[in-house]
């Protein structure tokens, strides 16, 4: 791959990010003669090398990774990519179309000039572009509570991003906060490690692993679950929100039962209130919280069963789940010393942080306001946003029909600019801003 100029360069079209959505996003463009550059900050692959812990693996099946015109290839296809395979994925995936990419670069800056040519300050200097594609994802900072601060000096703390295995912790008991993906499959890792683990309960749902003989992550694609369209919701704004279901693909993958987890020694609590010294203050949600989250995943199982009756589907039957484990004193509180606690991991997610786009394409809460990723302001686009267009945007499932979706937007605006340019004489820059239609 060769090196592209940056400083004082102009492009058609940036796309800044290097992950599945900018890879995505520039196969597509590139299929459609499209020049461009891909600007990643680190290299490809970085979230998944960096910021995942050592057994991390895909909670969706192989078959579900369909990179455009790249699809899974592998012989597991109803398996789960660790998190080393994954990496080779993307790899895989760079060395088979060659994108203009330039990793090591950071985008710091956009803005769009009084004529309309987006403006792009890096670390390797300004270039200008006439489209841009935000294609950086959500999970930019990692987000802790201040709480944090109240806990005693002498106990380690550390992200979900952060965290690689038991062993980087030091002995004793591990308090973990959060269980949405992240913090479950994190809890179930120090505990198969021989962790004492505490964990402190919220209301992520989870979802049974398999189901009438198959993963129902297969029964919800086939019911199309994974293209509903977030406008067919009356509260799209709060679906696009949602915590993931949580599940694990980890040896073929299971389900993640946490009162499963409890039966086995595990001890769980409700959600985290207060610190006060060595004094960790709790909600008492915890039995709310787990019969939620069970109740989501037996309707899932109640859709499924409709879908087989009505499609006439010849599946085998299957008993449903009962509770292993009931909360039978809900813990207000629980003294870190006398616990034995001497690390915690924040489960908290991240938080968006797009202040480097210096363009009003937000709304109050921080959030792009776009219609599948095409904004209000002309070339300017996002990609790669949970919810963004369906379940599926974001994923290896189905980020390519968005990079498709918004390849096609702006391959069709470049071509307009250059017809309006070559009847008006007009700098292609200028008529490019223009709205179309």
């Amino acid at each position: 791959m060769s090196p592209r100029r940056l400083a004082g360069a102009h492009y058609p079209v940036a796309v800044v990010g290097g992950g599945q959505a900018g890879l995505s996003v520039s196969y597509c463009l590139r299929e459609r003669g499209v020049e461009h550059v891909v600007v990643e900050r680190n290299q490809v692959g970085h979230e998944w090398r960096d910021r995942r812990w050592d057994s991390f693996c895909l909670v969706t099946p192989n078959w579900q990774c369909k990179l455009p015109g790249f699809p899974y290839q592998g012989d597991e296809p109803d398996g789960f990519m660790v998190r080393d395979e994954i990496i080779r994925y993307l790899e895989e995936y760079v060395a088979f179309f060659q994108p203009p990419l330039v990793e090591g670069v950071s985008v710091d800056g956009l803005r769009r000039s009084p004529s309309g040519v987006f403006e792009l300050t890096t670390s390797e200097g300004d270039f200008t572009a006439d489209q841009v594609v935000v294609a950086t994802g959500p999970y930019h900072t990692p987000s802790v509570p201040r709480m944090a601060e109240r806990l005693p000096a002498g106990v380690e703390q550390i992200h979900s991003s952060r965290y690689r295995n038991a062993d980087q912790l030091p002995e004793g008991a591990v308090l973990v906060v959060g269980t949405g993906q992240s913090g479950c499959q994190i809890a179930e890792d120090l505990h198969l490690a021989g962790r004492q683990v505490h964990l402190a309960v919220g209301s992520a749902p989870r979802v049974a692993r398999f189901y009438r003989g198959r993963d129902c992550v297969a029964w919800l694609d086939d019911m199309g679950y994974y293209a509903k369209d977030i406008g067919d919701f009356d509260d799209a704004g709060a679906v696009r929100m949602r915590v993931n279901h949580y599940v694990t693909g980890r040896d073929g993958g299971r389900d993640i039962d946490l009162r499963a987890f409890a039966r086995d020694g595990m001890r769980l609590y409700g959600r985290l209130t207060g610190i006060g010294g060595t004094r960790l203050e709790f909600a008492d949600d915890l039995k709310v919280n787990l019969d939620r989250a069970d109740a989501v995943a037996e309707g899932i199982k109640d859709s499924i069963d409709a879908y087989i009756a009505a499609q006439g589907i010849d599946a085998p039957d299957e008993a449903r789940y009962v509770p292993v484990w009931e909360p039978s004193e809900q813990a207000a509180s629980l003294d870190l010393e006398a616990a034995g606690i001497t690390s915690v991991v924040w489960s908290t997610g991240f938080t968006r942080d797009h202040r480097w786009v210096e363009i009003p394409a937000f709304d109050g809460r921080g959030y792009p306001m776009h219609r599948r990723g095409a904004t209000s302001t002309p070339g300017l686009y996002f990609l790669g946003l949970p919810w963004q267009y369906s379940w599926g945007s974001g994923r290896f499932e189905a980020v390519g029909r968005d990079a498709e979706f918004l390849a096609n937007q702006i391959d069709a605006s470049r071509r307009m600019a250059d017809v309006c340019g070559a009847l008006t004489g007009a700098p292609t820059e200028l008529v490019s801003a223009l709205p179309i239609g």
